[in-house]
């Protein structure tokens, strides 16, 4: 009982310290910005003082714009991650418990997976102009590798004998997926989860930079092009603090969904 409880506390003490460590690390940063450009380190030209910055930001959130530019910026990374999960996963799972089929798509997967997805945008623009259908193209294309890779390798991972023993016990193709290949891709996939959500962000973003559909990217584009620096930088702060949440989110739901993997009940103890 008592190694439990100084293992508890200790563990508490832990996270509280990386907690106050962090802190006096954003403390830090935002005084570098706040100073740099005040002692003449950087033209405020280039670089305006945090608190400039920090005025510029709350003028925007007063904005009807920056919230209808989130909002499609948000729309279309929920539904990119979304369609990348499900289609990543589902193929993930049937192209992994098959021998032919993996021998058939190995080549195609590997050819296809390194192209970079901005490549795709002139066909992007081609198809569907500035609309929210070219975001996606980028989106998904990026995403799904993300999430199709990690399943793969975890179907692959499922334990030759518990395979074994659950075919001699006549387990039906679904039963099969169900109660083998699942819990052991689980971990997996979550991973896969976690990465194509940053990756969708990044390609959202990205869509938003280089086509000219509407979110928080092309505000961006228009605040450097039209000389308003304070506001860029501001909508940088806004994507960073997002790809902040969207990182946390992800770590939630594998805590929540996977409390008995190995790796996260460590996280807790640590």
């Amino acid at each position: 009982m008592e190694d439990t409880a100084r293992t508890t506390g200790g563990g508490l003490r832990g996270r509280y310290l990386m907690r106050v460590q962090a802190l006096i690390g954003l403390i830090g940063f935002a005084a570098v910005l706040e100073l740099t450009p005040r002692l003449g380190l950087v033209s405020p030209r280039y670089l305006p003082p945090l608190s400039t910055i920090v005025v510029a930001l709350a003028n925007e959130v007063q904005q009807a714009n920056f919230w209808a530019a989130l909002a499609f910026t948000m729309r279309s990374w929920a539904i990119g991650l979304t369609i990348s999960v499900l289609a990543g996963a589902s193929l993930g799972i049937l192209i992994g418990s098959s021998t032919v089929l993996q021998a058939v798509t190995r080549s195609t997967i590997e050819f296809l997976r390194p192209i970079p997805s901005v490549a795709l945008i002139p066909i992007a623009i081609l198809l569907f102009g500035t609309t929210l259908q070219s975001n996606l193209v980028l989106i998904i294309y990026a995403s799904f590798w993300q999430v199709l890779v990690q399943v793969l390798s975890g179907v692959q991972d499922v334990d030759p004998v518990a395979r074994e023993t659950a075919q001699s016990y006549r387990l039906g193709h679904w039963a099969l997926i169900r109660y083998v290949i699942w819990p052991t891709t689980l971990p997996y996939l979550m991973t896969g989860i976690r990465l194509a959500a940053s990756v969708a962000l990044i390609l959202a973003i990205t869509a938003e930079l280089t086509i000219g559909t509407p979110g928080l990217g092309k505000e961006l584009s228009l605040a450097q092009s039209g000389g308003a620096v304070a506001v860029m930088y501001a909508y940088l702060i806004v994507m960073g603090l997002i790809g902040v949440l969207v990182n946390v989110a992800a770590r939630g739901l594998e805590h929540s969904i996977m409390p008995w993997h190995p790796s996260l009940r460590s996280e807790q103890s640590a």
